[in-house]
């Protein structure tokens, strides 16, 4: 009996050894199947230790990272941050309820924006290196899901806006509104809808003007115009170094629609208009003459690194370089709006 008890247990447990060592290789992060898990068994001196059920993982976490991944937080951040300087600027005093409602409005309408964005070209989004992971074309997510979050997001931000006040409002829902049915469904056809995607892409500083006043006056206009222009060698000079994903996913932005001499010639033209926007605040008496110090160096060398990309030459790198406009236009935005407030009039 003993000797029997003896090969069962070295039985039993070769059985258990290699269970483990044949599901490790299999599935080395997850728990073996119910198969290959033993309950007790009382044997003569077969004692396997008893496993409980592996609870399931909860799937509501990476629920909420998808969702809020189909709000791009990033750019909305920077949204934030554009609007509370509109709002910063005007010339009139904004209670901090108001702005703090104008600013969760705001951030709401986007996000709607961005997950309707991400709804609608989730199968352009599979065919492009850095998009391909996101929660839809990835798989993770289902795409009536994220249709009905994105319009959940504009039902609640758009009342949310209203209460801020009517002009406000307005302008949420054209920004909303351009951006959704316009230059998503654009892109597939023309460069031409950056100039469109632009408009609701400045709108949060003019909203966070309005906020504070009430309605569009010339310092609104002039902050819209700022990241109106700033969008386009910024966006142009991302579609350079990423101009084969772009073209595999069929998109024609302007480095695949002109090629890439005429994406280095649209951040030329679009550099000047910039600059020259930038420095409008002066005359028009919204900044003084530390602001226009700051202004005027940095549109120095905007410019000169715009310039650069028209005369080429036998070792131009044009990616790298298009990689060095895109890294200079964020530090620009920032330090030009810091100034702003820093020396407003």
């Amino acid at each position: 009996m003993c000797v029997v008890g003896r090969s069962l247990d070295m039985g039993a447990r070769r059985l258990v050894r290699e269970g483990r060592l044949a599901n490790a290789a299999a599935a080395p992060y997850t728990d073996p199947p119910p198969s290959l898990r033993f309950a007790s068994v009382a044997n003569t001196e077969i004692f396997v230790e008893a496993r409980t059920e592996a609870r399931p993982r909860s799937r509501g976490l990476p629920l909420v990272r998808d969702l809020v991944a189909l709000t791009k937080p990033r750019i909305t951040s920077i949204v934030l941050v554009t609007g509370a300087a509109g709002a910063c600027l005007a010339p009139a005093h904004v209670a901090v309820r108001t702005l703090l409602l104008s600013l969760l409005g705001t951030a709401l309408i986007v996000g709607s924006a961005n997950a309707l964005n991400m709804w609608w070209e989730r199968d352009v989004d599979a065919h492009m290196t850095r998009t391909q992971n996101r929660p839809l074309p990835a798989g993770r997510l289902s795409p009536d899901v994220a249709l009905a979050f994105g319009i959940a997001l504009a039902v609640v931000s758009t009342p949310i806006l209203f209460l801020v006040n009517v002009t406000t409002g307005l302008l949420g829902l054209v920004a909303l509104a351009s951006y959704v049915t316009v230059y998503t469904p654009l892109k597939r056809h023309t460069h031409l809808a950056l100039l469109v995607g632009a408009v609701p892409g400045a709108m949060p500083p003019l909203m966070g003007w309005t906020t504070a006043t009430g309605s569009i006056g010339l310092g609104g206009v002039l902050l819209f115009a700022l990241l109106f222009l700033w969008q386009v060698p910024h966006f142009a000079a991302i579609t350079i170094f990423r101009v084969q994903d772009y073209a595999r996913a069929g998109l024609m932005v302007v480095s695949v629609q002109r090629g890439e001499s005429g994406a280095r010639r649209t951040i030329a033209t679009w550099t000047v208009l910039l600059v020259g926007a930038s420095l409008l605040f002066v005359p028009l008496g919204l900044a003084g003459k530390a602001y226009l110090g700051v202004a005027t160096v940095l549109g120095v060398g905007a410019l000169a690194l715009a310039f650069r990309g028209l005369l080429g030459g036998a070792r131009f790198d044009c990616p790298r370089w298009a990689k060095r406009v895109f890294a200079y236009s964020i530090p620009y935005l920032c330090i030009l709006l810091v100034a702003l407030l820093l020396d407003r009039t």
